[in-house]
């Protein structure tokens, strides 16, 4: 099965925006082999605009010039990725991530590039050609690159298929698809076409959608179509949009499960921006680094690190290898909040091994709060108990409670007697 598990990894975009290069990603694939693959890391995601030479930091340059083939399609810019010179594109930086034991994956538009219905190249092994397949009425609102599909014709089709060939002789792992998840309803047919290209290319390869937030109503039919889908707009690192993502999360946790997985974003995690400041490092406290880890792993949202691999520091290393904290990732299911209130919220998820659950304290208030839940409210006798982020023993009573800073949180993996 695609996307068993939550998938994990890392993307340029927090560090790099549109500018990542070949190196600067070797240099994080090399340290996340070193250091982080033991733990279940093992997505390196080149993000938007690779296709574009002039790209610097996180703005778009408005109608570009691309690199793309004779067929339309782009090329990573040789500029910025030398081993794709001479039409080699991705395999070179793909086979280089393979061989370090991980796995490689890229950013798409949906669509194709305008130039490309302009000049009227053919789609490979098909009759068409890009201008047959391009809705030029279909544009994103915020990356003027490519014209959406005509999606009732079979050009659309055959242009997916192209590329999904393409990313499948690259050695391509992971799709991230954007300016669709939210694009209900005149994507829904976009995002089918997309997913059936992807399964039949030859290769598995886990579909992304973005960016959020996806619509609810939607969930069957993202559930069916894709292994992953935000379920919110870019997320920083800002407490507001930390706070919001508790109420998301509430929401999409019913429909986490193999294959299929509510995506909370990028961790903005150590060196962020970088292209911007070297010097910048993520704005949430230690405390609200913990909250952050601790509710994506139990909500089991896919995990993409986004700061710069080689500039992490001990605190976050720790925070990212934390084996009891993430194992919640594999062995928690039916994850959901047993209540939030404006100061605190209470998350439990049983563990699949049959044997207690994960519960989840959280402050969401600004000053140190007591954060408790009675243990007969848990529905289970729990014979002993562990805080994952500590490592220390819990003495089970009758309430299991943590003195929390603001913003903080712990979170216990509770054992029951065996028979």
């Amino acid at each position: 099965m695609i996307a068993q598990f939550p998938p994990m990894g890392w993307n340029s975009w927090d560090c790099y925006g549109a500018a990542v290069t070949e190196d600067i990603v070797l240099q994080n694939a090399r340290y996340m082999a070193e250091h982080l693959k033991d733990f279940g890391w093992e997505y390196i995601v080149v993000d938007i605009q690779w296709a574009q030479p002039t790209a610097v930091n996180h703005e778009y340059e408005p109608f570009s010039d691309l690199c793309m083939d004779d067929f339309g399609r782009l090329l990573p810019a040789p500029n910025r990725f030398p081993s794709a010179a001479g039409g080699a594109g991705f395999k070179p930086l793909a086979d280089a991530v393979h061989a370090l034991g991980l796995k490689f994956g890229i950013h798409i538009m949906r669509g194709l590039p305008r130039m490309a219905a302009h000049r009227k190249l053919p789609i490979p092994g098909s009759e068409y050609t890009c201008a047959q397949a391009a809705n030029p009425n279909s544009i994103c609102a915020w990356n003027p690159d490519m014209y959406g599909l005509r999606c009732d014709l079979p050009a659309a089709r055959a242009y997916y298929d192209s590329i999904f060939r393409l990313y499948a002789g690259w050695g391509v792992d992971f799709v991230k698809c954007d300016d669709i998840a939210r694009e209900y309803p005149h994507c829904r047919r976009e995002i089918e076409i997309i997913s059936e290209a992807s399964r039949n290319c030859g290769r598995e390869i886990v579909l992304s959608l973005s960016p959020g937030p996806a619509p609810l109503e939607q969930a069957e039919h993202l559930k069916t179509y894709a292994n992953m889908w935000r379920i919110t707009d870019d997320f920083w690192d800002d407490w507001t949009l930390l706070r919001n993502m508790f109420e998301r999360a509430e929401k999409w946790c019913i429909h986490a499960g193999p294959g299929h997985w509510p995506d909370a974003d990028m961790l903005p995690l150590g060196a962020i921006r970088q292209c911007e400041n070297p010097e910048e490092r993520t704005r949430f406290t230690p405390a609200e680094q913990r909250t952050m880890m601790t509710l994506w792993c139990i909500m089991r949202s896919p995990l993409m690190l986004g700061g710069e691999l080689t500039k992490t520091d001990d605190a976050t290393l720790a925070l990212i290898t934390n084996a009891g904290v993430l194992g919640m990732l594999r062995n928690g299911y039916s994850a959901h909040p047993l209540k939030t209130t404006e100061e605190e919220s209470v998350w439990i998820a049983p563990a699949l091994d049959g044997r207690g659950m994960y519960v989840a304290l959280f402050n969401l208030s600004g000053r140190k709060r007591r954060v408790s839940v009675p243990t007969k409210a848990l529905e289970m006798h729990a014979k002993e108990g562990w805080n994952l982020w500590t490592g220390r023993r819990v003495r089970m009573a009758d309430t299991l409670e943590a003195v929390l800073p603001a913003h903080g949180a712990d979170v216990f993996r509770l054992i029951t007697p065996k028979g």
